[in-house]
Protein backbone atom coordinates (compact mmCIF):
# COMPACT_ATOMS: atom_id res chain seq x y z
CA UNK A 1 0.00 0.00 0.00
CA UNK A 2 0.96 3.63 -0.43
CA UNK A 3 3.06 4.89 2.48
CA UNK A 4 3.68 8.60 2.07
CA UNK A 5 5.48 10.95 4.42
CA UNK A 6 2.84 13.54 5.25
CA UNK A 7 5.09 15.61 7.53
CA UNK A 8 3.05 14.73 10.61
CA UNK A 9 4.47 12.44 13.31
CA UNK A 10 1.14 10.66 13.86
CA UNK A 11 0.67 10.02 10.14
CA UNK A 12 4.08 8.56 9.33
CA UNK A 13 6.96 7.02 11.26
CA UNK A 14 9.55 8.95 9.22
CA UNK A 15 8.29 12.23 10.68
CA UNK A 16 7.97 10.95 14.26
CA UNK A 17 11.65 11.49 15.09
CA UNK A 18 11.95 14.82 13.25
CA UNK A 19 8.76 16.78 13.87
CA UNK A 20 7.20 17.53 17.25
CA UNK A 21 3.60 18.13 18.22
CA UNK A 22 1.72 19.93 20.94
CA UNK A 23 -1.75 18.87 22.01
CA UNK A 24 -3.74 21.73 23.49
CA UNK A 25 -6.55 20.49 25.80
CA UNK A 26 -9.19 23.16 25.16
CA UNK A 27 -12.12 20.93 24.15
CA UNK A 28 -13.81 19.85 27.38
CA UNK A 29 -17.30 18.79 26.30
CA UNK A 30 -18.12 15.62 24.38
CA UNK A 31 -21.15 14.65 22.34
CA UNK A 32 -20.89 10.87 22.60
CA UNK A 33 -20.15 8.35 25.36
CA UNK A 34 -17.75 5.55 24.49
CA UNK A 35 -17.87 2.60 26.85
CA UNK A 36 -14.06 2.57 27.12
CA UNK A 37 -13.62 6.30 27.72
CA UNK A 38 -12.37 7.84 30.94
CA UNK A 39 -11.55 11.51 30.49
CA UNK A 40 -9.08 11.98 33.35
CA UNK A 41 -8.84 15.73 34.00
CA UNK A 42 -6.41 16.86 36.72
CA UNK A 43 -4.55 13.61 36.13
CA UNK A 44 -0.74 13.46 35.99
CA UNK A 45 -0.16 9.73 35.92
CA UNK A 46 -2.46 8.31 33.26
CA UNK A 47 -1.17 8.12 29.70
CA UNK A 48 -4.09 7.64 27.37
CA UNK A 49 -6.31 9.73 25.08
CA UNK A 50 -8.58 11.99 27.09
CA UNK A 51 -6.22 12.40 30.01
CA UNK A 52 -4.94 15.89 30.82
CA UNK A 53 -3.80 17.91 33.79
CA UNK A 54 -6.18 20.79 33.11
CA UNK A 55 -8.46 22.23 30.45
CA UNK A 56 -7.09 25.46 28.95
CA UNK A 57 -8.82 28.52 27.60
CA UNK A 58 -7.85 29.45 24.03
CA UNK A 59 -5.77 32.33 25.43
CA UNK A 60 -3.92 29.98 27.77
CA UNK A 61 -3.39 27.56 24.90
CA UNK A 62 -1.78 30.32 22.83
CA UNK A 63 0.59 31.15 25.67
CA UNK A 64 1.50 27.49 26.08
CA UNK A 65 2.20 27.21 22.37
CA UNK A 66 4.35 30.35 22.41
CA UNK A 67 6.38 29.06 25.34
CA UNK A 68 7.16 25.62 23.94
CA UNK A 69 7.62 26.70 20.32
CA UNK A 70 10.11 29.36 21.40
CA UNK A 71 12.64 26.82 22.61
CA UNK A 72 12.00 23.84 20.31
CA UNK A 73 12.02 24.55 16.59
CA UNK A 74 10.90 20.97 15.88
CA UNK A 75 7.47 21.73 17.34
CA UNK A 76 5.43 22.25 14.17
CA UNK A 77 2.12 20.42 14.66
CA UNK A 78 -0.65 21.96 16.76
CA UNK A 79 -3.29 19.39 17.59
CA UNK A 80 -6.54 19.43 19.53
CA UNK A 81 -7.74 16.00 20.59
CA UNK A 82 -9.72 16.54 23.75
CA UNK A 83 -10.33 15.78 26.46
CA UNK A 84 -13.78 15.93 24.79
CA UNK A 85 -14.51 16.24 21.08
CA UNK A 86 -12.86 19.22 19.33
CA UNK A 87 -15.70 19.78 16.88
CA UNK A 88 -18.21 20.05 19.72
CA UNK A 89 -16.32 22.94 21.34
CA UNK A 90 -16.08 26.49 19.97
CA UNK A 91 -12.82 26.86 21.91
CA UNK A 92 -11.16 24.66 19.30
CA UNK A 93 -11.64 27.17 16.52
CA UNK A 94 -10.83 30.15 18.72
CA UNK A 95 -7.52 28.49 19.61
CA UNK A 96 -6.66 27.89 15.97
CA UNK A 97 -7.54 31.50 15.17
CA UNK A 98 -5.24 32.86 17.89
CA UNK A 99 -2.31 30.64 16.96
CA UNK A 100 -2.77 31.28 13.24
CA UNK A 101 -2.54 35.02 13.92
CA UNK A 102 0.65 34.49 15.93
CA UNK A 103 2.33 31.89 13.69
CA UNK A 104 1.21 31.61 10.08
CA UNK A 105 3.37 28.50 9.61
CA UNK A 106 1.75 26.41 12.33
CA UNK A 107 0.20 23.19 11.05
CA UNK A 108 -3.16 22.27 12.57
CA UNK A 109 -4.82 18.93 13.18
CA UNK A 110 -7.72 17.53 15.15
CA UNK A 111 -8.83 14.14 16.44
CA UNK A 112 -12.58 13.66 16.49
CA UNK A 113 -15.27 11.05 16.94
CA UNK A 114 -16.64 12.27 13.60
CA UNK A 115 -20.22 12.98 14.64
CA UNK A 116 -19.91 16.64 13.58
CA UNK A 117 -17.25 16.25 10.90
CA UNK A 118 -19.62 16.58 7.95
CA UNK A 119 -21.16 19.71 9.48
CA UNK A 120 -17.89 21.49 10.25
CA UNK A 121 -15.72 20.93 7.18
CA UNK A 122 -15.92 24.59 6.18
CA UNK A 123 -14.87 25.67 9.68
CA UNK A 124 -11.87 23.34 9.49
CA UNK A 125 -10.85 24.69 6.11
CA UNK A 126 -11.15 28.29 7.31
CA UNK A 127 -8.94 27.40 10.27
CA UNK A 128 -6.28 25.93 7.94
CA UNK A 129 -6.61 22.47 9.47
CA UNK A 130 -4.77 19.99 7.26
CA UNK A 131 -4.99 16.70 9.14
CA UNK A 132 -8.01 14.97 10.65
CA UNK A 133 -8.08 11.78 12.68
CA UNK A 134 -11.45 10.09 13.10
CA UNK A 135 -11.97 7.29 15.61
CA UNK A 136 -14.06 4.65 13.85
CA UNK A 137 -14.68 1.53 15.90
CA UNK A 138 -17.46 0.10 13.75
CA UNK A 139 -19.09 0.60 10.36
CA UNK A 140 -22.01 -1.63 11.27
CA UNK A 141 -24.48 -0.25 13.80
CA UNK A 142 -25.00 -3.70 15.33
CA UNK A 143 -21.36 -3.62 16.40
CA UNK A 144 -21.40 0.09 17.21
CA UNK A 145 -24.30 -0.20 19.65
CA UNK A 146 -22.09 -2.38 21.87
CA UNK A 147 -19.44 0.36 22.03
CA UNK A 148 -21.37 3.61 22.46
CA UNK A 149 -23.85 4.53 25.18
CA UNK A 150 -25.31 7.69 23.67
CA UNK A 151 -24.84 10.43 21.09
CA UNK A 152 -25.95 14.06 21.28
CA UNK A 153 -26.71 15.67 17.95
CA UNK A 154 -28.57 18.90 17.15
CA UNK A 155 -29.94 19.10 20.68
CA UNK A 156 -31.35 15.56 20.67
CA UNK A 157 -29.94 12.74 22.81
CA UNK A 158 -29.87 9.33 21.11
CA UNK A 159 -29.33 6.00 22.89
CA UNK A 160 -28.52 2.44 21.93
CA UNK A 161 -29.25 1.44 18.36
CA UNK A 162 -30.40 4.94 17.40
CA UNK A 163 -27.12 6.43 18.64
CA UNK A 164 -25.11 3.77 16.82
CA UNK A 165 -26.93 4.31 13.51
CA UNK A 166 -26.51 8.06 13.75
CA UNK A 167 -22.80 7.91 14.56
CA UNK A 168 -21.95 5.34 11.89
CA UNK A 169 -23.79 7.32 9.22
CA UNK A 170 -22.33 10.69 10.23
CA UNK A 171 -18.79 9.34 10.49
CA UNK A 172 -18.87 7.93 6.99
CA UNK A 173 -20.40 11.04 5.46
CA UNK A 174 -17.86 13.18 7.31
CA UNK A 175 -14.84 11.15 6.23
CA UNK A 176 -15.95 11.21 2.60
CA UNK A 177 -16.58 14.95 2.66
CA UNK A 178 -13.29 15.70 4.43
CA UNK A 179 -11.31 13.67 1.91
CA UNK A 180 -13.03 15.35 -1.04
CA UNK A 181 -12.20 18.73 0.54
CA UNK A 182 -8.50 17.86 0.48
CA UNK A 183 -7.95 17.06 4.16
CA UNK A 184 -5.65 14.16 4.99
CA UNK A 185 -7.73 11.69 6.99
CA UNK A 186 -6.42 8.99 9.31
CA UNK A 187 -8.75 6.55 10.99
CA UNK A 188 -8.08 5.32 14.51
CA UNK A 189 -9.73 2.06 15.49
CA UNK A 190 -9.71 0.71 19.02
CA UNK A 191 -9.41 -3.07 18.93
CA UNK A 192 -11.95 -4.30 21.49
CA UNK A 193 -11.79 -8.06 22.14
CA UNK A 194 -15.06 -9.96 21.65
CA UNK A 195 -16.77 -6.84 20.26
CA UNK A 196 -15.11 -5.50 17.10
CA UNK A 197 -12.04 -7.73 16.75
CA UNK A 198 -13.50 -9.63 13.78
CA UNK A 199 -14.98 -6.46 12.25
CA UNK A 200 -11.81 -4.44 11.69
CA UNK A 201 -11.10 -5.58 8.14
CA UNK A 202 -14.59 -4.37 7.19
CA UNK A 203 -13.77 -1.02 8.80
CA UNK A 204 -10.55 -0.84 6.78
CA UNK A 205 -12.33 -1.52 3.49
CA UNK A 206 -15.08 0.99 4.22
CA UNK A 207 -12.88 3.92 5.25
CA UNK A 208 -10.45 3.27 2.39
CA UNK A 209 -13.35 3.48 -0.07
CA UNK A 210 -14.39 6.77 1.53
CA UNK A 211 -10.92 8.23 0.90
CA UNK A 212 -9.03 7.77 4.18
CA UNK A 213 -5.27 7.42 3.71
CA UNK A 214 -4.06 5.72 6.88
CA UNK A 215 -5.39 3.43 9.59
CA UNK A 216 -4.15 3.15 13.15
CA UNK A 217 -5.34 0.04 15.00
CA UNK A 218 -4.91 0.61 18.73
CA UNK A 219 -5.31 -1.89 21.56
CA UNK A 220 -8.11 -1.27 24.03
CA UNK A 221 -7.05 0.31 27.30
CA UNK A 222 -9.71 -1.05 29.66
CA UNK A 223 -11.51 1.84 31.37
CA UNK A 224 -15.04 2.80 32.39
CA UNK A 225 -17.68 0.24 31.33
CA UNK A 226 -15.04 -1.80 29.53
CA UNK A 227 -12.71 -1.97 32.54
CA UNK A 228 -13.48 -5.67 32.87
CA UNK A 229 -12.22 -6.49 29.37
CA UNK A 230 -8.72 -7.74 28.72
CA UNK A 231 -6.25 -5.60 26.79
CA UNK A 232 -5.48 -7.38 23.49
CA UNK A 233 -1.99 -8.75 23.11
CA UNK A 234 0.62 -7.24 20.80
CA UNK A 235 0.45 -10.41 18.71
CA UNK A 236 -3.30 -9.96 18.23
CA UNK A 237 -2.94 -6.31 17.24
CA UNK A 238 -0.09 -7.04 14.84
CA UNK A 239 -1.95 -9.94 13.25
CA UNK A 240 -4.97 -7.75 12.49
CA UNK A 241 -2.75 -4.91 11.24
CA UNK A 242 -1.09 -7.40 8.91
CA UNK A 243 -4.45 -8.47 7.50
CA UNK A 244 -5.47 -4.85 6.95
CA UNK A 245 -2.24 -3.52 5.44
CA UNK A 246 -3.15 -4.82 1.99
CA UNK A 247 -6.32 -2.71 2.21
CA UNK A 248 -5.07 0.59 3.67
CA UNK A 249 -1.72 1.86 4.96
CA UNK A 250 -1.13 1.02 8.61
CA UNK A 251 0.91 2.75 11.29
CA UNK A 252 2.34 1.00 14.33
CA UNK A 253 4.14 3.73 16.28
CA UNK A 254 1.15 5.35 18.02
CA UNK A 255 1.64 6.06 21.72
CA UNK A 256 -2.08 6.68 22.40
CA UNK A 257 -1.08 10.12 23.69
CA UNK A 258 -2.74 12.30 26.29
CA UNK A 259 -4.72 15.33 25.17
CA UNK A 260 -1.97 17.57 26.61
CA UNK A 261 1.04 15.70 25.16
CA UNK A 262 3.99 17.87 24.04
CA UNK A 263 7.22 17.06 22.24
CA UNK A 264 8.51 14.32 20.01
CA UNK A 265 6.53 11.16 19.42
CA UNK A 266 9.76 9.22 18.93
CA UNK A 267 13.35 10.12 19.78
Amino acid sequence: MENRNYGHPCFGKDAASKIGRIHLPVAKACNIKCNYCDRNISCMNENHPGACLEVLTPEQALERYKMYASFDSRLKIVGISGPGDPLFNHQTFKTFELIKSYDKDAIFCISTNGLLLEDRIEDLLKSNVRFVTVTVNAVNFEVAKEIYEFALYDGVLYFGEDAAKLLVEKQQKGIEKACKAGLVVKVNTVLIPDINQDHIEEIAKTVKALGAKIMNIMPLRPYAKFSHLKRPSCDTVNRIRKRCESIISQISHCNQCRSDAIGMLMI
